[in-house]
């Protein structure tokens, strides 16, 4: 047995799987419950780059972002009790962003499993309603097995994520088993007579309009569809935190379906007698609360084309449902014929019209203008600059003042998960080195996940962070004087030094107080080499682009008395 080859660990089998799938990045917190696979780790560092994080919540927001920008599964080591717990963060994320990941999570060893061991998680039960597949390897003879599976479930139809459980004493156990092949993903196409009848539908109508979204795009597929928009002249609307799937600058580009949406997109949705929902799922966001378009069926004609076969008919009755992958979609999409004129080109024009309108800049109180700044950096970093962000109020100024112009560039969690945009960022600058990354947070949302700046100090990952500080959680406080005017609780925050901060970290640390002072401190960021940090404080006041807190107040009082 001792001359057997293919003899090898748990820990050695489940790394050389890793190896063969085309793993190349690892983004952990260290465990003694993966202590085996951590050896086997050791031996394969040519291959694949191990980034050790500061708290298992933006390891597996590393994972995630990982996940979006390469179309490949983030993979994601924990160890159990607390370490998986803080991961649901990641994984939470991943399953609404239809983003490929894989978990693996050191458990206790197999005797002494349900006596709630030590830090001991039944994973099936708390993962369940988090993943696309939950399961535990308790056999090392099944690791190639159960990995291939893994890394298809991840990839395949609508993309997400996959809980693995490792018992310890599993990792360290010897068998002699085969090695998978390299996994492939699948993805359906779509059936020719669906083409057929979308065109059809296409020559029947008005007023159609486009909302693109999803995952599982690649800059190929997001040209293709491109092509099939420029075709028949369709306006296009990004989904929510979906932006960079279409270049902002483009003709037919008619604004994001998110919040904060332009009123008169919102309108023109409402207007359309042909909707085409490119990908995307039709969420609680894009369709106001699940109140613009009725339920079951909409009044407009819906033409809903989706990877995943469950997202189908979820709540919506589309007249044409198309199960397909975005590559064989937008593939097939291209080549179809368009007529040589179409009846809506005005439509279209005064769609791009009015995003025109919705990206100039409106008066905005304070010393500081984030519209300005964001359109700014809009003119100043390359097209292939990655920006990322968290969750909160600040995120509406990135979102409809920043241009996206090629994919991958964007990520933000569609989720609404703060403390993203820190993590987002570190796994964005592991992968694409060369590119210039910028992570937005807010004050409260930085906190969050804000400590894996050591993790871009440790690898030296030159990445400017901004953090907007208004001294509160801005998108609660907003809805409470909407609600609950002048009833402030629970919302107002005192906030550390952030460049101050940063400075203890190691990164470079400015503050920034005046709109003018933001340029030259940006270009001092890239120019020190390291990761940067720059505060920016802002008028608590403006709220969002289009509301103040002293206007909410007033509105949501008049009403009251009324």
């Amino acid at each position: 047995m001792t001359d057997n080859p293919n003899l090898r660990t748990g820990g050695q089998i489940l790394v050389d799987q890793l190896r063969i799938h085309g793993a190349d990045t690892i983004f952990c917190v260290p465990g003694e419950s993966y202590l085996a696979t951590l050896d086997a780790l050791f031996d394969v560092q040519n291959d694949i780059k191990l980034v050790v994080c500061r708290q298992e919540g933006g390891a597996a927001y590393m994972a995630e972002a990982y996940g979006k920008l390469t179309g490949k599964p983030g993979i994601c080591f924990v160890t159990r009790g607390p370490g998986a717990t803080n991961a649901s963060l990641g994984i939470h994320t991943a399953h609404q962003d239809s983003s490929p990941v894989i978990l693996l999570v050191g458990q206790v060893g197999r005797a002494m499993m349900d006596r709630e061991a030590f830090q001991e998680v039944n994973f099936r039960e708390m993962y369940a309603p988090l993943s696309k597949w939950v399961t535990q390897i308790d056999d090392p003879n099944r690791i190639p097995e159960v990995m291939s599976r893994a890394f298809h479930v991840a990839t395949s139809g609508r993309p997400g994520p996959v809980v693995i459980a490792l018992p310890e004493d599993m990792q360290k156990e010897k068998a002699s088993v085969n090695d998978a092949k390299r996994y492939k993903p699948i993805n359906p196409a779509p059936p020719p007579e669906a083409m057929v009848q979308l065109k059809e539908m296409l020559g029947d109508a008005k007023r159609p309009f486009v909302i693109l979204g999803g995952s599982g795009w690649t800059q190929d597929s997001c040209n293709d569809f491109v092509s099939f928009a420029e075709n028949f002249d369709l306006p296009v609307g990004a989904a929510f935190r979906r932006q960079d799937l279409i270049d902002n600058r483009h003709p037919n580009y008619a604004g994001d379906v998110g919040l904060g949406i332009n009123p008169p997109l919102a309108k023109r949705l409402q207007e359309t007698d042909l909707l085409i929902v490119v990908g995307a799922q039709l969420t609680e966001i894009i369709t106001d609360g699940y109140e613009r378009f009725a339920i079951p069926c909409p009044s407009q004609t819906l033409v809903h084309i989706a990877a995943g076969l469950d997202e189908l008919a979820r709540v919506y009755e589309p007249e044409l449902a198309i199960h397909s992958g975005m590559a064989n979609f937008a593939a097939a999409a291209k080549t179809l014929k368009a007529p040589d004129s179409v009846p809506w080109s005005d439509w279209t024009r005064t769609a791009r019209a009015d995003q025109d309108g919705n990206v100039t800049i409106p008066d905005m109180k304070g010393d500081v203008d984030l519209g300005a700044i964001i359109q700014w950096l809009g003119q100043r970093l390359p097209d292939d600059a990655i920006i990322a962000n968290g969750a909160g109020n600040f995120s509406n100024w990135v979102h409809r003042f920043y241009p996206y112009r090629s994919y991958p560039t964007e990520l933000a969690p569609q989720s609404g998960s703060m403390g993203y945009g820190v993590p987002a960022a570190v796994a964005a600058k592991t992968v694409h080195p060369d590119r210039i990354v910028v992570a937005f947070s807010g004050d409260g949302d930085f906190l969050m996940c804000g400590q894996e700046i050591a993790t871009a100090r440790q690898y030296n990952l030159s990445i400017v962070f901004i953090v907007v500080n208004n001294g509160t959680y801005g998108t609660i406080r907003m809805h409470q004087e909407k609600f609950y005017p002048g009833r402030v609780s629970g919302t107002d925050l005192i906030n550390p030094d952030f460049a101050a901060l940063g400075k203890a970290y190691g990164l470079t640390g400015e503050v920034v107080e005046r709109t003018e002072e933001f340029a030259p401190a940006f270009e001092r960021a890239l120019e020190s080499g390291g990761p940067a940090m720059i505060e920016l404080r802002v008028e608590q006041d403006q709220i969002s682009p289009r509301a103040t807190l002293s206007g909410l107040r007033e509105a949501g009082l008049a009403a009251q008395n009324s």
